[in-house]
């Protein structure tokens, strides 16, 4: 009994809750994507370039920590560069 609840602890928690969203090059949002965003859950929306609040919240929610990876400044200004 100890083995198969092991087991089934185990697969519970290699499973992930959530993909973490990806960045949005748009700093400022207008129309109806700001209206989506807006509607949206601040978890569940996609990082965006200067936007330290709510980034944060993301990464707190989805990592266990506020701080930014080394690979979100190259993903952050990327996306920015790109406008995507």
């Amino acid at each position: 009994m100890r083995a198969f609840s092991a087991i089934v602890l185990s697969l519970l928690m290699a499973a992930p809750v959530a993909a973490e969203p990806r960045w949005s090059g748009s700093v400022i949002a207008f129309g109806a994507e700001r209206e989506r965003l807006q509607a949206t859950p601040i978890e569940h929306r996609p990082y965006r370039p200067l936007h330290f609040y709510g980034n944060a919240v993301r990464r707190n929610y989805y990592r266990g920590t506020i701080l930014p990876a080394p690979r979100d400044f190259v993903d952050g200004a990327a996306s920015l560069i790109s406008g995507q």
